[in-house]
């Protein structure tokens, strides 16, 4: 058996990387995955321009090692990407002593679906992962 994933959506924000204390980099970013709204009989719904209706989903996604960096460079706000990773599930206890639970994604690849930032060089990095050496 196999925990695989495959999202593809838009970038809700840059992307932040912080540090463990040894010395991982650690890169996140929301994605927002949508479908249309469907009625009780299955029907997609749609306004009066006759726009689809959407119900979104916003997944956080976490990137280690070669994957973390090269979105950290290149990846920005609005930017559409595909997400091929794991489902994680956390658990913690808050300051209140309150338990609590979250859900991530943990990527082994992330393809640029659209163009992001350039960082000096105008190369596509799309569908890079742990084992690729972008530079």
């Amino acid at each position: 058996m196999q925990n695989l994933v495959i999202l593809a959506g838009n970038v809700g924000a840059t992307p932040e990387t912080r540090s463990t204390q040894g010395g991982t980099k650690i890169t996140q970013f929301s994605l927002a995955t949508s479908r249309p709204k469907r009625d009780s009989e299955g029907k997609i719904m749609k306004d009066s321009d006759n726009r689809r209706f959407e119900d979104t989903e916003w997944h956080r996604i976490t990137c280690f090692n070669g994957v973390g960096k090269t979105v950290a460079q290149y990846v920005d706000k609005g930017q559409k990407v595909m997400v091929r990773g794991r489902i994680h599930y956390t658990r913690w206890t808050d300051q209140e002593n309150i338990e609590r639970y979250g859900v991530e994604i943990i990527a082994d690849e992330v393809t640029f679906l659209s163009r992001g930032r350039q960082q000096g060089n105008t190369q596509d990095h799309g569908g890079l992962d742990d084992d690729d050496v972008p530079f």
